[in-house]
């Protein structure tokens, strides 16, 4: 709000941005949630990224919007992925994790969340008062979504190469436990071989 009233004066209808961010988050979660649900083969994961990556690039455009029209495309696109990331986060918790532990992980996530929502608005007052305007608080807060979404790229493949050393896991022990009963079955037999002259005798 104080940003949109030193760039386009107190008049300006800065409600407005809010309204864009609420409706098309609401959009969002409708449209994103059906994606995921029902199109085959989409990667929630990929989703998720997708949605971290808009959010921080928007951050990152609302100093560089001279237009007020340009500030409400912003949050509107802002919005739209602020839906796709709250109504994607639970069921990436559950495929994660599974289903044991997903409350924790869950609240780890919106324990984590906490912490910037918490410390972000007095360090950008504070980069305002140093440096005249919340320029530069947008582009810091940019950076970490885009960080995270980097991350979160790795997750599928960090999975697919857990998978593959617990399917050569399994194998491994299936063909030790077939080899160490083929071996009881052979010993086995030689001891009957060796006592069936015995017998005879």
């Amino acid at each position: 709000m104080k940003h949109v009233e030193e760039r386009f004066g107190a008049d300006a209808n800065k409600e407005v941005l809010l309204m864009c961010i609420g409706i098309t988050s609401g959009v969002g979660r409708l449209i994103f949630g059906r994606v995921a649900d029902y199109v085959p083969g989409v990667n929630k994961v990929f989703l998720q990224v997708s949605s971290f990556m808009v959010i921080g690039l928007m951050s990152m455009m609302i100093p560089l919007c001279h237009v007020f029209g340009g500030l409400i495309a912003v949050c509107l696109l802002m919005g739209l992925f602020d839906g796709c990331f709250i109504c994607i986060m639970a069921p990436i918790a559950f495929e994660l994790v599974g289903s044991q532990n997903v409350s924790q992980a869950i609240g780890f996530l919106l324990g984590m969340m906490s912490v910037p929502m918490t410390v972000g608005p007095p360090i950008a007052g504070f980069l305002r008062d140093r440096l005249g305007s919340y320029d530069v608080a947008f582009y810091l807060a940019g950076i970490p979504p885009i960080i995270g979404g980097a991350v979160l790229c790795l997750i599928p493949w960090v999975e697919a190469r857990r998978k593959r050393k617990e399917a050569q896991t399994a194998a491994d022990t299936t063909e030790k436990m077939l080899e160490s009963k083929s071996g009881a079955r052979d010993g086995a037999d030689g001891e009957v071989k060796a006592q069936d002259p015995e017998s005879v005798i």
